[in-house]
């Protein structure tokens, strides 16, 4: 069980936002924290503290103003830590590579691999020839609907027909080298986690789980190393005095990387 750190940029600026406030139009999102400082400054105060798996997510579509300035500041971010963090939003066969090219260890995909609701394996394939299993993370980032847990693409706002399970993952696992899964319902709101979900993840555990979502608190951490066994990584963004939070970055990376920064 490990920490993973993020840098989520949105409109050109590196934010904590309310995951499920995203919408494309109008360039819109509930905001927690916006930071002066850009994205390669994180890349590179996590590479000095040797944090590996951290995720960088491009919030804006490519249609938008803005997503030339916040894929700069992805790019401009890899190159100061190259091997140490993985990429995601708006990824296709077609720029997949470009980003390895700049130094991601992983590619993050969900939208491209499905299409009108349904899983594409076609395209799920046309990524692995393009950058390899090893460094592709296939993220299935969900909302609750009833009892079940239902991946969501296109930034949170378009619900597929896939619902999460073992069997679910099972099948997307040989194409991969690891998931990222944020609860999206509670994704920024420091309230809590999906417990269920979380449960349901550590359970499964055969290849590497990240799980972003809710995560408000120390009490809460260690909710979440007992529904999952100890066998999910985590994220917290908005939650950290980083980002404007109340749990201490440096705390949570010298109690769960301690192992990393002994190899510095």
């Amino acid at each position: 069980m490990r920490f993973r750190p993020c840098i989520d940029i949105h409109n050109g600026k590196v934010k904590q936002i309310v995951g499920g406030s995203l919408k494309d139009e109008g360039n819109m999102a509930q905001t927690n924290f916006a930071s002066d400082l850009n994205a390669a400054f994180y890349a590179k105060m996590y590479r000095e503290d040797g944090l590996k798996g951290g995720h960088i997510i491009l919030l804006n579509s490519r249609e938008s103003e803005y997503y030339e300035q916040t894929k700069q500041q992805a790019k401009d971010a890899l190159r100061v830590y190259p091997g140490g963090l993985q990429v995601g939003g708006g990824i296709t066969e077609e720029n997949a590579y470009e980003y390895i090219e700049c130094g991601a260890s992983h590619v993050i995909v969900t939208s491209y691999v499905f299409r009108n609701g349904e899983f594409c394996r076609e395209n799920l394939e046309k990524l692995v020839h393009a950058v390899g299993k090893e460094h592709l993370v296939i993220d299935l980032s969900c909302r609750k609907q009833g009892e079940d847990y239902y991946v969501v693409t296109d930034r949170w706002q378009k619900y597929t027909k896939l619902r999460l399970s073992s069997d679910v993952l099972d099948m997307l696992s040989s194409n991969c080298d690891e998931f990222l899964i944020h609860g999206v319902d509670v994704e920024g709101k420091r309230s809590g986690m999906e417990e269920n979900l979380v449960q349901m993840l550590g359970d499964w555990g055969k290849i590497p789980i990240t799980y972003a979502g809710g995560i408000g608190s120390k009490e809460d951490l260690e909710r979440f190393s007992c529904l999952s066994g100890g066998k999910l990584d985590f994220t917290i963004g908005s939650a950290l005095d980083l980002f404007g939070g109340n749990i201490s970055y440096r705390e949570i990376v010298n109690k769960y990387n301690a192992a990393e920064l002994e190899d510095l």
